[in-house]
């Protein structure tokens, strides 16, 4: 059995992370953590777990925690794991991150975009962008995995054939993307407290969230030439779900079955990915607690809609997390997760 870490363990992701790691055949959690938190039992802090998982959730201190786990899921906000990732490598470790701190390869872009300077920027050339549907190989040979991000995963993945296809206008690409209020993570805050976000609707960072980079970096790599998208995100009053509608110019006309044939030879081999017939699109209800990105297609003249939904906990987090994992230490993919 594989000896597993959760930093980070009191956190929404972490709670979704724990939940998978409980039902997988090949794990045993062996250490769960929070920095700054009070020393308690997890099923304290997460009741669902009690008689289940009744461990201490401790400091996260990396050499205590080595001594009980061999592999890490680092679940601590952005600018924070960076503190903690090069300390566990050390310690002959492997890392899945599920912050952003070595998901960007530009250190200086990293530091525009978060306001801090990076740590341990060597990481970032070291470390494996963990989209397992782009860069599977590598991941399985990586020590350092980044945890995509929730956007960009819904995004990515509702691009990638066309852009690799070249069968699209790149320079305009246009997001328009919806989450439930969990990706916003766990920490109170007043613009996410229940009056305000309860029958209402809002979009915020408009084409300036922390994630665009790292979608222009993804997109980037597979048209291998520069772009940037238009993102527009929402917050929507529910927990869980994201779904993103992806609006794209064609270069020549085709129809809704040309796309659809295209997307499913693309994504073929992938156990994760769901591609809708024609004139049925994804809703949020159909992937909640799953790791499943359903992708539907509309072909209008020479336009394109692509729309994703993923739940972002799991397959924008937790999830995906647990997916790399098993490509890391040659599990079956699908292992607690299906």
């Amino acid at each position: 059995m594989l000896k597993v870490g959760v930093v980070g363990a009191t956190g929404y992701a972490g709670r979704e992370l724990i939940k998978i790691l409980l039902r997988h055949p090949q794990v045993k959690i062996t250490s769960v953590s929070a920095s700054g938190n009070k020393i308690e039992s997890i099923s304290d802090v997460f009741p669902v777990f009690r008689n289940h998982l009744d461990l201490i959730c401790g400091e996260s201190d990396p050499k205590a925690i080595g001594r009980l786990a061999d592999f890490i899921f680092l679940a601590l906000p952005h600018r924070v794991s960076m503190s903690f990732a090069p300390q566990f490598l050390e310690l002959n470790k492997k890392v899945v991150d599920l912050s952003a701190d070595y998901r960007l390869k530009d250190k200086s872009l990293y530091e525009t975009w978060y306001g801090v300077k990076h740590s341990s920027p060597r990481l970032l050339t070291a470390g494996v962008y963990g989209l397992s549907e782009l860069y599977r190989k590598d991941i399985a040979r990586a020590r350092l995995v980044a945890n995509p991000g929730c956007y960009p995963t819904s995004a990515i993945l509702g691009c990638a054939p066309l852009l690799k296809k070249g069968l699209v206008e790149a320079d305009r690409i246009i997001i328009d993307a919806k989450s439930g209020v969990t990706g916003a993570g766990r920490v109170p805050a007043r613009p996410l407290q229940f009056s305000e976000v309860n029958e209402n609707l809002k979009a915020y960072k408009i084409n300036q969230h922390q994630h665009m980079p790292e979608i222009n970096q993804e997109l980037s790599r597979l048209a291998k030439s520069r772009i940037e998208v238009t993102f527009v995100p929402h917050l929507v009053p529910m927990n869980q779900g994201m779904l993103s509608t992806i609006y794209f110019n064609l270069k020549k006309e085709l129809v809704t079955k040309d796309l659809i044939t295209l997307y499913r030879n693309y994504y073929k081999n992938e156990p994760f990915i769901r591609i809708l017939d024609e004139d049925v699109f994804p809703e949020t209800g159909h992937v909640l607690n799953t790791n499943f990105c359903d992708i539907g297609i509309k072909v209008t003249g020479r336009k394109a809609f692509v729309i994703t939904a993923i739940d972002n906990l799991w397959k924008g987090a937790a999830a995906q997390a647990v997916q790399n994992m098993n490509i890391m230490e040659g599990f079956d993919e699908r292992a607690g997760l299906l």
